[in-house]
């Protein structure tokens, strides 16, 4: 029988999610304005939901238990995870950084034989994702989403294209980075346990990624390709500020990419990342002329937001295991897909790593629905809180709807889910 504690953290947990899906309904009465604009405001904050929660969860343990019990309890949580999220997002989203991806893409865009505006724009939906199985998931969407937000998401309106590309961008992010067995969070927390290494990774799941995230873009960029070629999208406005400053020097982006290359290495060590980070915030601020203004904020609030996830994900595995363990394969790809839509998918396959007794056909199944589904939700996987706080200014009302995301993202993790059950050695 499950504790009171873990009875109350999922009740906590299930307020969390359907305050994630209700975040547009607090975004409109903040924009009306009255006494109680600025606590809709805070409630708005997607950033912020499981922080808040888990809160009250900590809170109530301290009321009902003891405060030592309540401390000791988030002393046992491994908020590693967070942690790097914020320092990757703040690195990955510097100016040396931008502008050196920005470079690699227009090349990249030149060898396509059609019109730039849609070269460039499939480029970014393409091989940015890909790219997190180097970089990490969480340092891909942070770069994909500031391309975004800088090229494409500039002119008011049109949400039904932004919905578009954000559902595509976080299924092709959350597929994108399992080329690797380090890069995609849902694979990293069972790599080591399943005994499966970047090879491995590689020819079972990557060759399906990169098939799903290009019919994902190749479709997307068709469908878009009237906003993509009517001339109000795909660049800055004339006059903009980084239009007037000098490039960034070579020896700058360089420092910048072995900071970010250091920051990646050191994923598993807080300690290390961290004092990266205090010396990469000190070079910043050396040569400042070369910066935009780091995204700490943002970064500060995404990792606010996991290790809220984490305290409060880390008392599901009384219902959430034994329903993982009961389901046959096939089976488990559906549960697992949807069930990663409502919590992090890095917490399921890690409490299915528990499971005894398991097949090589069951883990792989688990690990791919929990990849297909990660891009569903905000919730989903770790990397989209930070795609979600860069772009969410860019919608009406300053906010996306997580219904509307749902929808936009549903057709693309179908795509992804026709891949990853095409046969293989035990598919």
């Amino acid at each position: 029988m499950p504790s009171h504690i873990e009875v109350v953290a999922t009740a906590l947990f299930a307020l969390a999610v359907i305050h994630t899906f209700s975040v547009p309904v607090f975004a409109r009465m903040a924009n009306r304005g009255g006494t109680h604009a600025g606590l809709w405001h805070m409630l708005s904050e997607v950033e912020a939901v499981f922080g808040v929660w888990a809160c009250a969860l900590f809170v109530w343990m301290s009321m009902t238990v003891s405060l030592q019990d309540a401390v000791e309890y988030l002393d046992t949580r491994n908020f590693t995870e967070p942690a790097f999220v914020f320092v990757i997002m703040v690195v990955a989203a510097s100016r040396p950084i931008i502008e050196l991806v920005n470079l690699c893409v227009l090349g990249f865009s030149r060898l396509l034989p059609v019109r730039h505006e849609l070269s460039r724009f499939f480029v970014v939906m393409f091989l940015v994702p890909l790219s997190g199985s180097l970089i990490t998931e969480p340092a891909a969407m942070t770069l994909a989403a500031l391309l975004l937000r800088q090229t494409y998401f500039q002119r008011p309106g049109q949400d039904g294209f932004k919905y578009l590309t954000v559902g595509v961008l976080f299924v092709n992010i959350s597929i994108g980075g399992v080329l690797t067995a380090y890069a995609a969070p849902p694979v990293l927390m069972v790599a080591n346990t399943f005994g499966w290494d970047t090879a491995f990774m590689a020819t079972h799941f990557g060759w399906r990624a990169v098939a799903a995230v290009l019919i994902n873009s190749l479709v997307l960029t068709w469908i878009c390709r009237p906003f993509l070629l009517d001339g109000s999208i795909g660049g800055r406005p004339e006059g903009a500020p980084e239009q007037t400053r000098p490039p960034v020097p070579a020896v700058v982006m360089a420092v910048h990419v072995l900071f970010l290359l250091a920051i990646v290495l050191s994923a598993h060590h807080i300690k290390i990342f961290l004092g990266l980070l205090v010396l990469f915030i000190g070079f910043a601020h050396a040569y400042k002329r070369h910066q935009s203004p780091l995204l700490i904020r943002e970064g500060f609030m995404v990792g606010f937001f996991l290790a809220g996830l984490v305290v409060l994900g880390g008392l599901q595995q009384w219902w959430l295991q034994d329903l993982l363990g009961g389901l046959s394969p096939y089976v488990l790809y559906v549960g697992a897909t949807l069930l990663t839509a409502v919590t992090d998918n890095a917490a399921l396959t890690y409490l299915g790593s528990l499971v005894e007794g398991t097949g090589e056909l069951w883990r792989y199944m688990l690990v791919a629905g929990a990849v297909t589904g990660g891009g569903l939700t905000v919730i989903a996987n770790a990397p989209n809180p930070a795609g979600f706080s860069i772009l969410k200014g860019s919608f009406s009302d300053g906010s996306i709807s997580p219904l509307r995301l749902l929808g936009a993202a549903s057709v693309p993790t179908l795509v992804a889910a026709c891949l990853f059950l095409l046969p293989t050695s035990f598919v």
